[in-house]
């Protein structure tokens, strides 16, 4: 293939375009791109492999989905190059970037063939109350929160990525699938040149992992530890759970916005699967048709137990599949040290 020149915008409309959310995806459609791929699953929670079968395989069970989740390898797919790919700074999106590079380097396409357009988000005024805290990550940075004319004139702009920068991005997504996490969060800890993102990536990643304190206690995850706070005695929907102002709900939320509202329930079914704590009670909800309110769970004296004293072991939690690697798992006993390094047990 040779490289592209990009001289008409209406010549690169027909190309293909790849959008990680559906409002950038329709906003595509609406200035004149034909073929547009929108690849919409949160690989930044859940199980993710190198193998792209078993890939696609654990990401449906994930989900716990008939459907297929993985767009990007869907056979009926036309890859016509140019590609362009449409990203903003949301930690789900750049997770997709890295691998849509090594699934077009997997297709043969050159890196000269491809046009990565990167968003930066469009700043709002917003008064943020006292009790909510400023996150050190995000995820809802959106391209389509840009106007035509810009997406356009980024487009008719934009030139291909170096060889060393897609290469780059490919080895991140290669660390990412790794069983032995540790190249990950060195890469998130030193920075990657041209991939701001990871600054902010461990300080999400790490707060699914358990904990081990100075003393050598063992303590569940920050998101798990947030969600037994939440959790009471009285039964509860999912939805009841996040509803409400404080500060323990505003960082669950925060932790939400990336991983997407219903791995809230995702959570709390793991929770009330794992008999070996019994931690958590699950009931039938109000609204069975409703994700966030099919099921009410509630928390029981041992669950008390293991969010205020900690844990005995690591199983005493369910595991939570997170890249290429598991949290909470024995055979994987990766915990989270104070300074925020991680460590295997």
């Amino acid at each position: 293939m040779g490289s592209i020149e990009i001289t008409d915008v209406a010549a690169v409309r027909g190309a293909t375009h790849v959008a990680f959310d559906p409002w950038t995806a329709e906003r595509l459609m609406q200035v004149g791109a034909i073929n547009v791929l929108h690849e919409p699953d949160c690989l930044v929670i859940g199980p993710s492999r190198r193998d792209i079968l078993e890939h696609a395989r654990m990401r449906q069970a994930w989900w716990n989905s008939t459907e297929q989740w993985d767009r990007l390898t869907l056979s009926k797919v036309r890859w016509d190059p140019p590609v362009v790919v449409w990203v903003s700074t949301s930690l789900y999106q750049r997770v997709n970037l890295w691998r849509t590079c090594g699934w077009l380097r997997h297709l043969g396409i050159s890196h000269r063939d491809i046009l990565i357009l990167e968003f930066d988000p469009v700043q709002r005024q917003r008064t943020r109350t006292p009790e909510e805290p400023t996150p050190p990550f995000h995820c809802s940075a959106l391209v389509s929160e840009h106007p035509d004319e810009v997406l356009l004139d980024r487009l008719e702009k934009a030139q291909p990525w170096s060889a060393e920068r897609y290469d780059r991005a490919i080895r991140l997504w290669d660390s990412y699938v790794d069983e032995n996490p540790l190249p990950l969060v060195e890469n998130c800890i030193r920075g990657v040149e041209g991939f701001p993102e990871l600054a902010h990536m461990w300080a999400f990643l790490s707060c699914f992992f358990p904990r081990r304190t100075i003393e050598g206690t063992l303590r569940l995850s920050r998101f798990d530890e947030l969600l037994l706070t939440l959790l009471s005695t009285e039964w509860q929907t999912p939805l009841a759970l996040a509803v409400g102002e404080s500060e323990t709900r505003a960082k669950l939320w925060h932790l939400l916005s990336c991983t997407g509202d219903l791995f809230l329930p995702r959570r709390l079914e793991h929770w009330a699967d794992h008999v070996v704590s019994a931690a958590v009670e699950r009931a039938p909800g109000p609204r069975p048709d409703v994700p966030m309110k099919s099921l009410v769970y509630r928390l029981t004296e041992r669950g008390m137990q293991l969010r205020d004293r900690g844990l005995d072991q690591l199983a005493d939690a369910p595991r939570l599949p997170i890249a290429g690697t598991e949290a909470y798992a024995p055979s994987a006993p990766w915990a989270l040290l104070e300074e925020g390094r991680l460590v295997c047990l």
